[in-house]
């Protein structure tokens, strides 16, 4: 058995695996974001609550830049305390069990990789809207990380500059799935702004406030799937995170990417995009496909 760990901003959700990537079993509690030694006592509980004697390794996904040869984690998001922290060499220490990290994005992109939509794809991006955008890029079949570890962090894309103030707007933002919840939410007058499910009834009613803020989102991620294209030309995109449960996602950036075609002639881009397979279980899969990898590397080396 394997336990993956796959630390959010509001949960950590964690499971045993077996080599094959079934869940055997998976819960999740409350991620703690006080500070590092409030975090600790909260990872080394979950570690915790399992049979040691039966698990072979331990697979981490976390938010930040991962240097995935030593563990350490760099500008860790929301778990600023996390910078310059070698969390696989601190559980390793701990417990004696082979520890690896991976960024959370990333390790969608790795689950699609192995098991989901884009197996057997030999170039390939996968987007994962939720508080901001992140995923992967996958090269001649293989996860490009980049010189400085932050290949396929499309958060800190530009998406427009003002040569005069030199201010720019981020894709972060610009499509962030949780920010184009809390929109329609706010305009609706909803109680709880994070409340997408009530969000997406508007959306899917077709309400004219919520459909005309969610089309807009759809635009900026289209527009950066055309820029993707040409940059890289990949075989097929596939988007993740929460939102994509939701079919009208991939009707309206379908429709968005047409759209901006029919408005700018000289476009010549025919992206392929299909909705990723996993959903809220990717960060599991791919930090276990992630330690497979790590470690048959290792052994080869």
């Amino acid at each position: 058995m394997y336990l993956v760990i796959d630390i959010g901003g509001t949960y950590s959700k964690y499971a045993l695996l077996n080599s094959a990537g079934e869940i055997i079993r998976k819960n999740k509690r409350l991620t703690i974001k006080t500070n590092l030694d409030d975090f600790k006592e909260a990872l080394f509980s979950i570690i915790e609550e399992h049979d040691l004697t039966n698990i072979k390794g331990i697979a981490i996904s976390c938010p930040g830049t991962v240097d995935v040869n030593s563990g350490v984690i760099y500008y860790g998001g929301s778990f600023p305390f996390l910078h310059e922290v070698n969390l696989a060499r601190m559980i390793e220490s701990k417990y004696d069990i082979e520890t690896t990290v991976e960024n959370d994005g990333k390790c969608a992109a790795l689950a699609e990789l192995w098991l989901g939509s884009i197996k057997g794809k030999k170039d390939a991006v996968v987007l994962v809207l939720g508080s901001g955008v992140g995923g992967g890029i996958v090269l001649d079949g293989k996860l490009h990380r980049g010189v400085n570890l932050s290949a396929g962090e499309i958060s800190y894309v530009m998406s427009s500059l003002n040569p005069i103030t030199r201010e720019t707007s981020f894709m972060g933002a610009l499509g962030s799935s949780a920010l184009m919840v809390r929109r329609v939410a706010e305009v609706k007058q909803l109680g709880d702004v994070t409340d997408g499910e009530a969000v997406f009834n508007f959306i899917n009613q077709g309400d004219g406030d919520a459909i005309a803020i969610f089309e807009e989102f759809c635009m900026h991620i289209a527009g950066q799937i055309l820029n993707l294209q040409y940059i890289l030309d990949p075989e097929i995109f596939a988007i993740g995170g929460g939102v994509s449960v939701q079919p009208i996602l991939l009707e309206r950036i379908k429709w968005a990417v047409e759209e901006i075609k029919q408005a700018n002639p000289m476009h010549m881009a025919k992206p392929n995009i299909v909705a990723c397979h996993f959903r809220n279980d990717a960060n599991l899969y791919g930090a276990l496909y992630h330690f497979f990898v790590s470690k048959e590397r290792e052994f080869i080396s």
